[in-house]
């Protein structure tokens, strides 16, 4: 949906100033928005064990994380190249939650030197390894409300986690091997926005958690609900009432283990961050084909959610209020006809060298960008809570694009020591 009132009255009266000097595109994002959001999510669970992780793959930029971690903010990381970027933040410890699947043993090892609150996505996985973590946490498979997610994969065809039925047997083997504390996790949805089914979402990872812990023997230390609460990005779209949210997750936790209150850990990443971001670019075409189409300056490239999964996100333009409307389709300039910001959309009727924002890319933006075709990930700027813009990540270069190619090929080393097409 449009960005908040409050973000748009500190960057709007900029923002031509900006565009004049720096070019487009660009992401921008809200620093004061942002902490506000995550403080708000700590106010609402206050007096309770709780803490958030934000999800580094929604946005991993240094400075926003940074943000984060200074107000209390624990990371969740899913990769090697995350857990290297939360180590250089300084995040060790508990405040890293690893939650990965089809992990390899080095990344498990890096994270377990880390010591980070690890989850294991698989049994065979956990079977394999020599050494546990201090706490052991098993991700449960889609089941109750999140079985349906088209995200995550359905129960029967989902990558992600043990089977419900298999948790408990997991949990005594662990025990058996020496664990002493343990955790549960469990992705509950996708861009849900619908209170009632979120909180069942938790209650459902809450009450199985409860059940498999009595059926082992075992005590659960924290109860991770996960991520996936969504954002309004259709205008019509309601916010998440996130108040009511914790208090709903409360209840089912004390419901279920009564005077033992298991820490209750979150992975929110879109929530906390996508709603205070905006792809800023420019009309360059004005073109009347099959339809009526805006070319803009920015391609898939800088944002693949409306061409990959036909992803709904607002665009605006800003300053020109006053014309005709009319429909029409915005698109980027990749060699594919997927590249398109949006598909018969209403707007004011757009002229080259109009400013457009395409709204609601603080999450899964810049994070998903890619480089096909040469069209490079462009810079992301921060608004600063003092009212500056800062370059927090520059616009991509040739340079950059080739900067792991061998001009020069080099030979392939073997494990014997010889290169193939020579003798041994």
């Amino acid at each position: 949906m449009p960005i908040s009132d409050e973000f748009a009255g500190r960057l709007l009266p900029l923002l031509q100033d900006i565009v004049a000097a720096y070019g487009t595109p660009f992401h921008i994002y809200d620093a004061r928005g942002i902490t506000g959001t995550y403080r708000a999510m700590t106010e609402a669970f206050a007096g309770e064990p709780y803490r958030q992780y934000f999800a580094v793959k929604a946005l991993p930029n240094p400075a926003v994380l940074s943000l984060l971690l200074a107000r209390g903010s624990g990371l969740d990381c899913a990769s090697p190249v995350e857990l290297d970027l939360a180590a250089r933040l300084g995040a060790t410890g508990d405040d890293i939650v690893f939650t990965s699947n089809n992990t390899s043993p080095a990344e498990y090892r890096q994270a377990l030197a880390a010591g980070a609150l690890i989850t294991f996505d698989d049994r065979a996985f956990f079977d394999r390894v020599d050494t546990l973590p201090g706490t052991v946490a098993f991700r449960v498979a889609p089941h109750g409300l999140a079985a349906g997610s088209a995200l995550m994969g359905d129960a029967a065809h989902t990558k992600f986690g043990v089977p419900a039925e298999e948790l408990a047997d997991a949990y005594r083997e662990a025990r058996r091997r020496g664990a002493t504390r343990f955790g549960i996790h469990g992705m509950i949805c996708a861009n849900e926005l619908d209170i009632d089914r979120a909180s069942r979402a938790a209650a459902d990872v809450i009450e199985l958690g409860a059940r498999v812990a009595a059926d082992a023997g075992i005590e659960l230390e924290y109860v991770n609900i996960g991520g996936g609460l969504g954002i309004p990005y259709r205008p019509e779209d309601k916010p998440l009432d996130f108040a009511a949210y914790a208090d709903a997750v409360i209840g089912a936790r004390d419901r279920c283990f009564g005077g033992n209150t298991p820490r209750i850990l979150m992975e929110c990443g879109r929530y906390v961050t996508g709603p205070h971001g905006v792809l800023v670019t420019r009309v360059i075409n004005r073109m009347r084909k099959a339809r009526e189409m805006a070319g803009v300056d920015a391609s898939m490239s800088a944002l693949m959610r409306p061409g990959f999964y036909g992803a709904y996100h607002h665009v605006s333009l800003p300053f020109a209020q006053g014309r005709p409307d009319v429909e029409a389709d915005v698109v980027g300039a990749l060699c594919e006809n997927m590249d398109k910001f949006a598909v018969g959309r209403t707007l004011p009727d757009p002229a080259v060298g109009d400013i457009a924002l395409i709204h609601d890319t603080g999450a899964h933006g810049h994070a998903m960008g890619f480089t096909y075709n040469g069209r490079l990930r462009p810079a992301e700027l921060l608004l600063t809570d003092g009212g500056d813009v800062v370059e927090i990540r520059r616009a991509e270069t040739f340079e950059d694009w080739t900067a792991t190619a061998r001009w020069q090929p080099r030979p392939v080393p073997t494990a014997r020591g010889t290169h193939p097409g020579q003798e041994a």
